[in-house]
């Protein structure tokens, strides 16, 4: 059977709990404009625009229930028709009934019924509760009327949030019991059911992948086009010389290496292509969290705009090392930054700039064009490859994959808030935080847009 899932922003979270709990007791109402990801096993709904129905022009508001005049809500009928979104009704449960009532069942079905035949799409919609404590379940309503439970709601900001629905019980497996000693069995059992996506699977990305594995994560989706070769020897974790001689791809022999080590404990879907392949970025669209340890400024733009889209949270993880190849180092360096969908991204924190964005795509789409204008100083300061070591390469990644427990499990005295990008300076002996400034207005716009043609609007060859 297929899944369904639903995901809101922290800022989305939070207006809706505002307008939904006015501090009088009574239920309250609000619709949400979704955008989707339709996979063949699951369809995600992402919140994309809220409309809050306004108190006074309610019917009727009670404790146990809410009569709002549904056609208050046409323009967001009318824009869902167009772009074949979604539309979410969601309402509040002042008294913290944990279900939805025989009262939720009539006004659904009559909202829906005429919903379905303006959209008349066959894609489905949806309806939630939101608790006081900002907990909340949902159901979506198909083109038949039928209720189907969401399997899983997503709050993407500073804290990562998943409510699930009839969550697993299984007992703890041995492999995870001292993890679960320091985080306790309900971060593990969250650590199970999560599927990862890793974009890059070479010296950062090895480390990544090896401590997701072993903290039990559930799937993870590994993405890279390269193969193992000598020169990866010497950072990526658990790759061999056997393996840079057969020229094995680099997501096979991680693959390979989970296997030996987690057993089937961790699903691992594997993918030896570019990350600018549309079926691979709409395979990542279906990960609760991406990891992103590519040094090419076109694939990192490219994955911070599919988490804006489709309301994932995204860790970028990045290495420099400057070095004169006779023992002269002169920088040693690396970052983490958490790109919160909605919130800033890389291109508004100034990791990397128009043009050299421009670059990089003309070197990936025309490489004779881009050698050219190198050639001809229009494009300046290029570097095929940079020195590499695996203990700055492991001190990145486990930055980065601590970031996610904090995230996950709050632990740090300091809030998350003020941690969304963090760095180190090994020449100088310098470990810094920053809070990532203010929302990016180029993306901002699309969070939540989810499926759109051109795939992320934009043609990327």
């Amino acid at each position: 059977m297929k899944s369904y899932h639903l995901r809101f922003t922290a800022q989305q979270v939070e207006e809706l709990r505002r307008h939904l709990f006015p501090g009088d007791g009574k239920e309250a109402v609000a619709l949400a404009l979704c955008g989707r990801r339709d996979d063949d096993s699951i369809h995600i709904l992402c919140v994309h625009k809220l409309l809050l129905i306004p108190h006074d022009k309610c019917h009727e508001r009670h404790p146990l229930r809410v009569h709002w005049p549904t056609d208050i809500g046409r323009p967001i009928y009318e824009e869902a028709m167009r772009k074949h979104m979604a539309v979410l009704k969601i309402h509040s449960h002042p008294g913290y009934y944990r279900q939805f009532s025989e009262v939720d069942d009539r006004s659904d079905a009559e909202l829906f019924s005429s919903l379905h035949g303006w959209t008349d799409d066959g894609m489905p919609h949806a309806s939630a509760v939101m608790l006081p404590n900002k907990e909340m379940f949902a159901r979506v309503i198909t083109a038949d009327l039928q209720f189907v439970a969401v399997s899983r709601i997503a709050v993407a900001g500073d804290e990562i949030a998943f409510f699930d629905f009839a969550p697993s019980r299984k007992e703890i497996a041995s492999k995870d019991l001292r993890t679960a000693q320091a985080f306790g069995e309900k971060t593990v059992a969250l650590l199970n059911s999560l599927r990862v996506g890793v974009v890059g699977c070479s010296g950062t990305g090895s480390w990544v992948i090896e401590q997701l594995a072993r903290l039990g994560v559930g799937e993870l989706v590994l993405v890279d086009p390269d193969i193992i070769e000598h020169k990866n020897l010497n950072r990526i974790v658990n790759s061999t010389l056997e393996q840079a001689e057969s020229k094995t791809p680099k997501v096979e022999a991680l693959e390979s290496a989970i296997r030996r080590i987690m057993g089937t404990c961790t699903q691992v879907t594997p993918s030896a292509k570019n990350l600018f392949h549309t079926g691979v970025l709409q395979k990542l669209a279906t990960c609760d969290v991406l990891f992103g340890c590519m040094d090419t400024v076109d694939g990192r733009d490219i994955l911070n705009r599919l988490a804006t889209f489709y309301l994932i949270p995204y860790f970028d993880l990045g290495v420099r090392l400057d070095a004169d190849g006779k023992g002269g180092v002169n920088v040693v360096c690396g970052s983490v930054h958490f790109l919160s969908p909605g919130g800033s991204s890389l291109l508004s924190r100034r990791v990397y700039g128009p043009e050299a964005l421009r670059a990089a795509s003309l070197r990936r789409t025309n490489p004779e064009q881009f050698t050219a204008e190198v050639d001809e100083g229009y494009i300046k300061g290029v570097k095929v490859e940079s020195p590499a070591v695996i203990s700055v390469n492991g001190l990145c990644a486990t930055l980065a994959v601590n970031n996610l427990l904090a995230r996950l499990h709050p632990f740090r005295i300091d809030p998350n808030n003020e941690i969304r990008h963090q760095w180190f300076d090994l020449i100088n002996g310098i470990f810094g935080n920053g809070n990532g400034g203010e929302p990016c207005r180029v993306l901002q716009l699309y969070a939540g847009r989810g499926d759109i043609e051109p795939f992320l609007d934009c043609h990327f060859g």
